[in-house]
């Protein structure tokens, strides 16, 4: 079973508008970066060309840019502002996900486009490590999300399964994509798309 990051284990950036939550909202005026240049900039033409992919680190990608945009500051400064206000953990899935892992009948994965630094974080700080067994990231790949190969490399690791691996996302590119690779893909809104699966609320009430 695999869930996405942004959008499902994350209150952050999701393509579904109602529930986005922006990080950069008071960039301008905690550290003087316009929110709209940054995204410009460095997400558009940095960030998700190169750093997504693990082509460049963030932290020199960061120290190549700021400048640009008026910030001769540490990237580190920048970099630690950005983790710590992107992790509102979606503790509500997170405890369906501990019910899960405690009934000692699946195994959990993330599988997310992240680029190094922020899957250690999440994976380290934010507990990842103490609930779910792997994480797949774009960095660790070279492969976006819905890409095929980021799914063919997934499938590598986790080699012959009886069936069909179940993957939550919260776009609907990817959850057709997850289901044109021959994998059951779910669109999540809300926790109860994980917990009224068919599937999960009997593994639930069997281990209840």
């Amino acid at each position: 079973m695999l869930f996405d990051v942004d959008g499902v284990l994350v209150h952050g950036y999701t393509g579904q508008l109602q529930r986005r939550r922006r990080w950069d909202e008071h960039l301008l005026a905690d550290l003087g970066i316009d929110s709209s240049a940054f995204t410009e900039f460095f997400i558009k033409q940095v960030f998700e060309k190169e750093v997504l992919t693990g082509r460049k680190a963030l932290i020199s990608a960061l120290e190549e840019t700021l400048p640009k945009l008026g910030f001769h500051g540490s990237p580190f400064v920048v970099a630690s502002y950005w983790l710590n206000r992107d992790s509102h953990i979606n503790m509500q899935l997170l405890e369906l996900v501990r019910q899960i892992r405690r009934t000692g009948q699946v195994r959990l994965y993330v599988a997310t486009n992240q680029e190094h630094m922020r899957a250690f974080h999440l994976w380290n700080r934010h507990g990842f490590e103490n609930l779910f067994d792997d994480m797949f990231h774009a960095a660790r790949f070279g492969e976006l999300k819905p890409g095929r190969g980021f799914f063919e490399r997934a499938s590598d690791i986790l080699g012959a399964q009886s069936e069909p691996p179940l993957f939550f996302d919260d776009s609907e590119a990817v959850v057709e994509a997850v289901n044109a690779f021959g994998w059951e893909g779910v669109l999540y809104q809300d926790v109860s798309d994980c917990a009224e699966h068919p599937w999960i609320a009997q593994l639930l009430s069997q281990h209840a």
